[in-house]
């Protein structure tokens, strides 16, 4: 069958994968309205093209905290790859690499920042959770650093985690031969299995849920790194990650994971950039899928954008050529809406 967007992989995943495995990646928290908001947001925000602009040369290319990359979209901290793939992590990272593009890891990754970085050269961030124990979030963080990642999504909206029922009726858990290899050799890399989601009793043994604004602070002196505050969806919180010395804030709603009902991340998105006034970069996570999605996230004021889900569930490592080609693909409504560069798109929007 041939591949022609982004949402077809994933019906193939759903045939591929074990239900367990499936569920975990494709489902939301509760009655997964926000899941499907994140998508249905985009459908009304619609284009007012213009027309004979010369575009025979795109310029796709863009800088984000200094480092240049060849779009301006870049791969989310997806957790535990190696369940759909046995390359995982790995592949998504010699596909960022390939595409020119920045892979954000997650803590919960399959394979560790050691790994990773093996895989050869590329841009990379880290995505962190704090646990109780702040050793192991300091340890942590300096393995990032010296395995050459270049920056710190801190995600802030999981003291605890949403109740995901499709996992509570899976009594998920990590399957008993792969590791949080970030944790392994921490005592913390295993997952119990549990009479509900093993996931959740395993956040709520670790995660602390004590986070708050000062420990944004706190990481400024473990760490040299740039932080991004992952999972801001409202003004006040933009302008408080600025206070608190964010060097660029994420839009997310954790993929519609955590809380449900609150809005997609393209419609908190405007608000976030205006109360950041250009201070810090603003980047958009959730429900992109097509080329589209991406312009309207950029007219909105986004620097870039992350994926997550849409590379997730793309067949990891049996051809990450795949995912290097998706992108460039994804990009082409650029050229029909005749603009030559991705920073003139502001006057090409109106919201039904």
């Amino acid at each position: 069958m041939e591949i022609t967007n982004v949402s077809e992989y994933e019906g193939i995943a759903k045939q591929k994968l074990p239900k367990m495995v499936f569920d975990y990646y494709a489902s939301g928290a509760e009655d997964q309205w926000t899941l499907h908001e994140n998508r249905n947001a985009f459908s009304r925000i619609l284009f007012r093209p213009r027309i004979l602009i010369d575009v025979s040369k795109i310029d796709m290319a863009t800088t984000i905290l200094g480092f240049k990359i060849s779009m301006p979209i870049m791969i989310a901290p997806t957790a535990m790859q190696k369940m759909a793939h046995p390359e995982g992590e790995y592949a998504t990272a010699r596909a960022a690499s390939a595409a020119g593009t920045i892979m954000t890891l997650s803590s919960w990754a399959t394979s560790s920042v050691e790994e990773v970085a093996s895989t050869g050269p590329g841009i990379r961030f880290f995505q962190l959770y704090v646990y109780r124990d702040r050793n192991v979030v300091a340890q942590l963080v300096r393995r990032a650093e010296r395995a050459g990642f270049k920056a710190i999504a801190l995600t802030v909206d999981t003291p605890r985690l949403g109740r995901r029922e499709a996992d509570i009726k899976n009594r998920f858990t990590l399957p008993p031969f792969l590791t949080l290899k970030n944790f392994e050799g921490l005592d913390l890399g295993k997952m119990d299995e549990a009479n509900d989601s093993g996931l959740a009793s395993y956040v709520a043994g670790q995660i602390d849920r004590t986070l708050s604004w000062k420990d944004v602070k706190w990481l400024q002196t473990i760490t040299k790194l740039p932080i991004l505050v992952k999972g801001v969806l409202t003004a006040e919180d933009a302008r408080l990650s600025i206070q608190a010395g964010a060097a660029g804030i994420i839009v997310s709603n954790h993929g519609a994971r955590q809380l449900d009902y609150v809005p997609a991340t393209i419609m908190a998105l405007e608000e976030v950039v205006k109360a950041a006034q250009g201070r810090v970069p603003v980047f958009l996570d959730g429900g992109v899928r097509r080329g589209t999605d991406v312009f309207k996230a950029l007219a909105l004021g986004a620097s870039g954008i992350f994926i997550g889900r849409g590379c997730q569930l793309c067949d990891l490592g049996e051809n990450h050529g795949h995912l290097t080609g998706k992108w460039e693909n994804a990009l082409q409504p650029l050229d029909q809406m005749n603009l030559s560069r991705s920073n003139n798109l502001s006057p090409h929007l109106s919201v039904l």
